[in-house]
């Protein structure tokens, strides 16, 4: 299931999908092959290199201290990435926050030390269970950071178009929609869509609410009347820029 936010030009993503267990374990493997190879990479220059031929508590010493970018591998890929690691990029998977705001370096700090009881106590079992348990699909590190894994990948399952008839007299009303970009205004038509057909009435409030917002405005229309005109008012002033 998919939570509302919004990724707009405050950086806020809407309507993404959290991502449970199975693509999650795959980005994991993916990264854990990674730094497998980089660690049978470093052991085999330190055995191979006559630089750290004193004596083997030396080589223990320097190989040490060529494993501990793959100690901090997780944290420094998730503060660089933006909340991923490699494998997450190949599997578009990202952690964000609750809000879909993206994440601060503290959140992933809490996230990632906690993976000592999500990860490596009890053979990866809290941390499955707390997963496959929680209603966000967080594990322990997730709900201690205020953290969620959601899908990056491109929807095109219901529009591909942001575009809207609008008529030659057209009047916009709110004139501060284009604080908002193609990629925003894609997803919100998305879950708009979806919405109406499905008479998901409390999704739509939801997305008015956070329209309202983003772009600091009010108004007296009713949810469908005003997510409707703010595509109209959207594809007005992108046309006629």
């Amino acid at each position: 299931m998919g939570k509302l936010a919004i990724n707009t030009a405050q950086n806020v993503n809407l309507d993404y999908k959290l991502i449970g267990l199975g693509e999650r374990m795959v980005a994991f493997l993916i990264d854990g092959v990674i730094l497998l190879t980089y660690m049978t990479i470093m052991e085999n220059l330190v055995n191979m290199s006559q630089i750290f031929d004193a004596d083997g508590w030396t080589r223990r010493g320097f190989l040490g201290l060529f494993y501990l970018p793959a100690f901090f591998y997780s944290l420094i890929c998730h503060i660089i990435f933006g909340g991923r690691t490699i494998g997450k990029m190949i599997m578009k998977i990202k952690v964000v926050r609750l809000d879909g705001a993206p994440t601060q370096w503290y959140n992933l700090l809490v996230r990632w030390m906690l993976r000592i009881v999500d990860i490596w106590l009890f053979f990866s079992s809290i941390g499955v269970l707390s997963i496959l348990l929680s209603e966000r699909k967080q594990r322990v590190g997730d709900a201690a950071a205020g953290t969620v894994v959601i899908s990056v990948k491109k929807k095109h399952k219901i529009t591909s178009t942001i575009l809207e008839d609008i008529t030659d007299d057209y009047q916009p009303v709110f004139s501060n929609v284009t604080q908002l970009t193609d990629k925003d205004v894609r997803i919100v038509k998305e879950a708009f869509l979806v919405s109406k057909k499905n008479n998901d009435y409390k999704t739509l409030h939801l997305l008015r609410n956070k329209i309202c917002d983003v772009l600091g405005i009010k108004s007296d229309l009713y949810d469908l009347q005003f997510i409707d005109t703010i595509l109209k008012d959207y594809n007005y002033y992108t046309q006629n820029m």
